[in-house]
């Protein structure tokens, strides 16, 4: 197996974040605490998701040969697909970066700085397992027929989507 070269990114998101995480000492610290785990780089910005954020992420993908990224940030429903091209554009498998979204679940429900910072840093060794268990994908393509469509997932939307599929 290669040797795992893992980026974190922890985003400021203006103060979102930074009025409650000690971002700096996050960053910091998976480098220190996580490097056994493959972290190489940790870096804080003020927005990761503007252009510049991405650039740094890609820049480092591309200068210290990073094979997987974590991203911790907003929602992933929010950026995911933001941090995906960006690992993308600059050569890695796009399926090789995790989102953890310490916004919404850190620090917007939380008060307590030393807490919501020791829960960031939780959270983000969380995403370093979970992104070294992350395998190369591609996106799959099928062909689909817009003659029909089936809402709902419930018993009659499946048995819907079941009888159409045998119908061809």
């Amino acid at each position: 197996m290669t040797e795992e070269k893992i980026g974190v990114y922890v985003c400021h998101c203006g103060s979102n974040i930074a009025g409650t995480v000690d971002v700096e000492n996050v960053a910091q610290w998976a480098v220190s605490a996580l490097g056994h785990r493959g972290v190489v780089i940790g870096r804080d910005y003020k927005f990761m998701c503007s252009s510049l954020g991405q650039e740094l992420v890609e820049q480092d993908i591309k200068e210290l040969g990073l094979t997987r990224v974590v991203v911790a940030a907003c929602s992933p429903h929010l950026h995911e697909k933001t941090f995906r091209t960006a690992c993308q554009r600059a050569g890695l498998n796009p399926y090789l970066c995790e989102l953890v979204s310490i916004r919404e679940q850190v620090s917007w429900v939380h008060t307590d700085r030393a807490a919501a910072t020791a829960k960031s840093k939780a959270m983000i060794s969380g995403g370093v397992e979970r992104v070294l268990q992350h395998q190369p994908l591609e996106p799959l393509l099928v062909p689909i027929a817009p003659d029909t469509l089936v809402l709902g997932g419930g018993i009659a939307g499946i048995q819907a989507a079941l009888e159409l599929a045998d119908a061809g």
